[in-house]
């Protein structure tokens, strides 16, 4: 009786391996696409936005055409990324005749994904005279309460700039630049410094 032949496994051919490969290349492809749809759709980094909510004079004073103030300004920053908004790099200028008069730096801190956060700014505005050069100037009343037509006096226009600047870090891998801006154009009464009215681009 003869002994049985042994049995010797083949190695796999060629096709076999390049068979392979092209799976895994597909698979790796549709990783890829699937990961990048995810990060676009929920995970990609959107600038923060700024909410003007009040603007104020607390202190207000002119005197032989020079006018002094103290300026407030509140503010509701929201952060629309799933992940936490580091600010850095941000501050609040204020302009007068195209001439700054008033700046103030924005502490840094962080805001929690999703969340909102409320902020006010005030600090003192240096004595500086009224430009008879300005649109809303000291002369013919020109502003209106907006309801009947009523004349409340003479105005002055100032401009605020509020701009925010950090980043936002993603997955916890990924560090991503952001920044958000606001400025606004204030009509104040110089009569006694009351807030007329502001727009905020």
């Amino acid at each position: 009786m003869g002994k049985p032949k042994p049995h010797h496994n083949k190695p796999p051919s060629g096709r076999t391996n390049l068979a392979s490969c092209i799976l895994a290349t597909i698979f790796l492809i549709f990783v890829i696409i699937v990961i990048l749809i995810v990060y676009f759709t929920l995970f990609k980094p959107k600038d923060v936005n700024l909410t003007v909510n009040s603007i104020q004079l607390p202190t207000f004073s002119l005197a032989n055409g020079t006018v002094n103030f103290t300026f407030s300004q509140y503010v509701t920053v929201l952060n629309p990324n799933r992940g936490v908004f580091t600010h850095y790099d941000s501050s609040l200028q204020l302009l007068y005749a195209a001439s700054q008069v008033g700046f103030m730096f924005i502490p840094a801190g962080e805001i929690a994904a999703g969340k909102s956060q409320y902020m006010a700014a005030t600090f003192s505005v240096q004595s500086f005279p009224l430009s008879v050069n300005q649109p809303l100037n000291v002369g013919p009343p020109t502003v209106t309460d907006g309801l009947s037509g009523f004349r409340v006096g003479p105005t002055m226009e100032i401009e605020s700039r509020l701009e925010m600047a950090g980043r936002v870090r993603v997955l916890h891998l990924f560090s991503h630049h952001v920044e958000a801006s606001a400025d606004c154009r204030v009509a104040i009464s110089v009569s006694d410094g009351s807030v007329l009215g502001f727009h905020c681009e």
